[in-house]
């Protein structure tokens, strides 16, 4: 049986999902959209025949100022109605759960968002839930953390001459490789659990300045210099980030999905990024 998967935003982690379950066995297709031919303003035509056969479907647009989730905006009446499917991921974020202090918070954590951001994503968490338990959609949420690998995060950033070395004491985030995300959701693909959300992070939180250190270290180059907080002229998206503060744990998608990470910490993650780099 061939299956089918429609991702609504063709973006970084759509591609890698679609490259892992690629070089799998079990023969699969694949669309979706750019932003191009469904950027959120407005429904797209012929959308049901287009879903009626597909079996697997993955959301990675976030949600938009006073519309809120796009998708469900649009096509809610149409993604309620698909027989075949049998599996929805949606991506969120760790954002869901607000400051917390630089205390840890795990999967059974009530969320508590702290930016309007956290809250637009809190609510579509919320709504596509209410498609699962109202009209048996099969949805899995997942709550991303900093996302990193190949064209993307630290090492490209450092190499480009677009990162500080911004200093805030006590000041941990949560990452995660592109390819464990990919493998987490293929894991669930294979073992579906309806309703359920994962915290999709690696097992080391930690002070951005530490990681930065560490790819120069590897770069055999010197370290950035430290740029105090209250002193750096942040964007708006980087102060909504530098403000919350949070250690997150993994716990569930080894106990139910049987992961173990290939790149456990943020180490494992940029050594191998440089040593590609290097080659």
């Amino acid at each position: 049986m061939t299956h089918k998967l429609f991702c609504f935003g063709l973006g970084y982690t759509a591609q890698n999902l679609i490259r892992h379950l690629t070089a799998q066995d079990t023969p699969w297709q694949f669309s979706g959209t750019h932003r191009h031919i469904f950027d959120g303003t407005a429904p797209m035509p012929d959308l049901e025949k287009d879903l009626s056969h597909v079996t697997h479907m993955l959301i990675s647009i976030p949600p938009q100022d006073k519309v809120g989730d796009v998708v469900l905006h649009h096509h809610r009446e149409v993604i309620s109605k698909l027989k075949k499917l049998k599996w929805l991921g949606y991506l969120s974020t760790t954002g869901i759960y607000g400051d917390r202090a630089g205390a840890w918070v795990d999967d059974d954590t009530t969320p508590a968002p702290t930016s309007d951001k956290g809250h637009q994503r809190l609510k579509a968490e919320q709504d596509w839930l209410e498609l699962c338990h109202h009209k048996n959609i099969p949805v899995h949420i997942f709550r991303l953390g900093s996302l990193y690998g190949p064209n993307r995060g630290h090492l490209v950033n450092l190499l480009a001459g677009n990162t500080r070395k911004i200093v805030k004491q006590g000041h941990y985030f949560s990452r995660i490789h592109i390819e464990d995300v990919a493998r987490v959701l293929a894991a669930s693909i294979r073992s579906p659990h309806p309703g359920r959300s994962y915290n999709l992070v690696d097992d080391r939180p930690a002070p951005t300045p530490d990681v930065l250190d560490f790819i120069c270290d590897l770069l055999d180059r010197p370290h950035l210099p430290p740029t105090d907080i209250d002193k750096a002229d942040l964007s708006p998206m980087m102060l909504i980030f530098y403000s919350e503060n949070k250690r997150v744990r993994n716990d569930r998608i080894k106990q139910e999905l049987d992961i173990t990470l290939k790149y456990p910490t943020y180490r494992e993650g940029f050594t191998a990024l440089v040593k590609a780099l290097k080659a």
